[in-house]
């Protein structure tokens, strides 16, 4: 082969490496022969989803040889009833990631600069980078946004701000004051994409819920996603919430049918489902507090979270840690590289008996 194949690609590509999702539990298994695994890698629902949405997937089961409906209209609106919202203010994504994704492809060229956290979602330079621009990070502030640095960051060039709300892989938060006073030094032109993928877990009454600010800010963009506190991550759904206009401009370059038959009915089922919701809520809070509480027992450092992971400093490198525990059918996240965080382990939330095993087995590790 004589034509290098790296080269001829897109400048912007060229020096990214994929997107490192958590180890999958069946690559484990074969990896180690070990039959037993427990995953705390991906900031899954360890309950899975709700009655009402698996009922809904199976209703359209034979339908599977139909187009779904490319609009999502009964999803938009329903979503539109219960959070006070207008239908055309809605877009809908394959994953929340997806709206990061189209406001890019409509609003930021290799001329342009994007604002993001140190500490911020890998995704935010990988994408910010894939169309040329440049990212510019701003060194975080107790683990989170520095939203005084952020503003202070913008110039002629930035054309979008990320802010994670709450923050991957930290789990701090920002509060709508905090958002309010950045939104006042924000030109109008630099679109504000805030990231709310664990919104529904947090419980402090000072959290800014972009979903009440959007139409106070029409430079503001809220996402969120079905893949965490409604146990939906198989089916990648998730939604940005903008003013009109830039909803009809992401709808311009979103391809086609981007969201499935059965994600548009199990997330709509899932809006429903107060049940299932407050469990998971009720689950997160619990196995916060049990993981934390088995931290302070091993005197290890965590930064406080209101998300449904804990990022916990194992007091040394965590690679080999991370490497270990995986021989004990464990997996977690470890966040150095790009997240500048080398002595940190990200661990999900789990049920009880998987906190006590991870805990348990980090224990066994560290001693």
């Amino acid at each position: 082969m004589t034509t290098d194949f790296i080269k001829l690609g897109v400048a912007g590509i060229q020096a990214l490496q994929p997107y490192q999702a958590g180890k999958p539990i069946d690559e484990l298994k074969r990896e180690m022969g070990i039959t037993e695994v427990i995953k705390l890698a991906s900031n899954e629902n360890p309950i899975g989803p709700g009655s009402k949405s698996l009922d809904a997937i199976r209703e359209v089961l034979e339908d599977l040889a139909l187009y779904p409906d490319g609009s999502g209209f009964a999803l938009k609106h329903k979503l539109a009833e219960k959070f006070g919202l207008k239908a055309d203010e809605i877009t809908l994504g394959n994953g929340s990631s997806e709206i990061f994704t189209l406001l890019l492809r409509c609003y930021v060229t290799d001329q342009h600069e994007v604002v993001y956290s140190q500490h911020g979602f890998a995704m935010y330079s990988i994408l910010t980078r894939s169309v040329g621009a440049t990212p510019v990070v701003v060194p975080a502030l107790n683990h989170g946004h520095d939203l005084d640095a952020m503003a202070a960051a913008i110039n002629d060039k930035t054309a979008l701000v990320f802010i994670a709300n709450p923050n991957n892989p930290t789990g701090t938060y920002v509060t709508e004051d905090q958002i309010r006073a950045f939104m006042a030094k924000v030109p109008e032109h630099v679109i504000v994409v805030l990231d709310e993928a664990y919104a529904e877990y947090v419980e402090q009454a000072d959290y800014a819920d972009g979903l009440k600010l959007v139409d106070d800010y029409a430079n503001l963009v809220v996402t969120r996603t079905f893949s965490k506190a409604y146990g939906l991550a198989a089916l990648r759904i998730g939604y940005g919430v903008s003013n009109a206009a830039i909803a009809d401009m992401m709808n311009r370059v979103r391809e086609p049918f981007n969201v499935n038959s059965l994600a548009l009915v199990a997330a709509e089922a899932a809006l429903d489902d107060q049940v299932h919701l407050e469990k998971s809520r009720r689950v997160n809070h619990e196995g916060i507090q049990q993981l934390m509480a088995g931290f302070e027992k091993m005197g290890l450092e965590y930064i406080p979270t209101v998300g449904n992971f804990i990022s916990v400093n194992v007091g040394r490198d965590a690679a080999p840690v991370y490497q270990e525990l995986l021989r004990h059918g464990m997996i977690v996240r470890p966040i150095g590289g790009d997240y500048e965080l080398p002595h940190y382990l990200r661990v999900t939330i789990g049920l009880p008996e998987q906190n006590r095993a991870f805990l348990d087995a980090l224990a066994k590790v560290l001693a």
